[in-house]
């Protein structure tokens, strides 16, 4: 999809990802090396009472789940950031996560012609529907010229 493809309200929801401990805690290893992320032992005695994957394990993820709708394959520049971003519960092996994504705004860039900026709000539920992560970001989206279309 282009930038003239978004309009404000437009929904989108990603497939499904399944979280394995193996996983949890090899991220952890490399990224986020607490005890509650790397021994599930150990995690037992913190106040999350087991394993749970970081929260930016979370986060890539479901920058994951959402390259892989192809929604923006084509027509994406990246993005200047993202701002409320809020881990809301934990997620522990076994979690299946899903996201869901919302247009705020579909802004036409003043400087260049070949793009504009989509403001939009994401959440990601576990497999109950219970909301672990919510942030809003801006994309950069190449416009479809007229010529091309």
């Amino acid at each position: 999809m282009y930038f003239d493809d978004f309009k404000p309200a437009d929904s989108f929801t990603t497939g499904t990802r399944t979280v394995t401990e193996s996983e949890i805690i090899d991220f952890a290893k490399q990224w986020d090396r607490q005890y509650f992320h790397l021994d599930a032992e150990a995690a037992k005695d913190s106040i999350y009472g087991g394993l749970i994957a970081s929260g930016f394990h979370t986060l890539l993820i479901t920058f994951d789940l959402v390259i892989d709708t192809g929604i923006c394959s084509e027509g994406s520049r990246g993005s200047p950031g993202m701002e409320t971003l809020k881990w809301l519960r934990p997620v522990r092996p076994g979690d299946t996560l899903q996201v869901e994504f919302q247009v705020v705004e579909a802004t036409p860039s003043r400087k260049r012609d070949d793009q504009g900026y989509i403001l939009l709000d994401y959440t990601t539920r576990n497999q109950q529907g219970e909301a672990v992560l919510t942030f809003r970001s801006t994309w950069i989206i190449e416009r479809k010229l007229a010529e091309e279309s």
